[in-house]
């Protein structure tokens, strides 16, 4: 959703392609919400960095209530409650990575779509993020992308194999891991190459 940027085939979400000239990008950025590899909070407090996106969005209700549930969604509230004045930046990754999810989520998305999200973290970082993840699955539609076979396992319900662009297999993830259907998808999880 970059104006100008040149985009080859669709996406399409609830059957409309959101790179359509009447489409606004400002809505489908709130529809959709997007967590990228490497924590890029804003150079803002805590606060502000959380509150940002329901201000451009004019979300109605009480900002102190929005940034509250968000921090508590993305299990974050906790260690950030008497610092909310505090830089975004000055927080450890793990927690930049869970305020740029709380970020995401203020503005109550359909869908959080997360890259990555704890590839550069430590076990612990990880742990917390992944039940993150668990806990927000009946609120929100998450996708997420990882080369982590085991993180795939315990926070997903269901899983797509991708090779070199192709979709090569989709299915719950008891079936995937442990019956896939396609040959590569065997040769993946099994070790065999990747």
């Amino acid at each position: 959703l970059i104006p100008g940027a040149r985009v080859e085939g669709t996406i399409s979400y609830h059957g409309q392609d959101i790179y359509a000239r009447d489409v606004d990008p400002i809505e489908v950025r709130r529809r959709i919400g997007m967590v990228f590899q490497k924590p890029n909070p804003f150079p803002k407090s805590i606060y502000d960095n959380v509150a940002y996106g329901p201000k451009i969005a004019r979300v109605k209700g009480n900002m102190d209530d929005i940034v509250e549930k968000a921090l508590r969604g993305a299990a974050l509230w906790d260690e950030v409650k008497d610092r909310l004045k505090a830089s975004g930046l000055s927080l450890s990754g793990g927690q930049q990575q869970r305020l740029c999810i709380a970020r995401s989520l203020a503005v109550q998305p359909e869908v959080l779509l997360l890259d990555e999200p704890c590839s550069a973290l430590d076990p612990l970082s990880t742990q917390t993020i992944e039940e993150t993840i668990v806990s927000l699955r009946s609120e929100v539609a998450i996708v997420i992308v990882t080369h982590n076979l085991q993180q795939a396992q315990r926070v997903a319900d269901h899983v797509a194999f991708m090779y070199l662009g192709d979709l090569i297999e989709y299915g719950e993830v008891e079936q995937v891991f442990n019956s896939p259907v396609a040959e590569r998808t065997r040769e993946y999880v099994s070790g065999g190459f990747g």
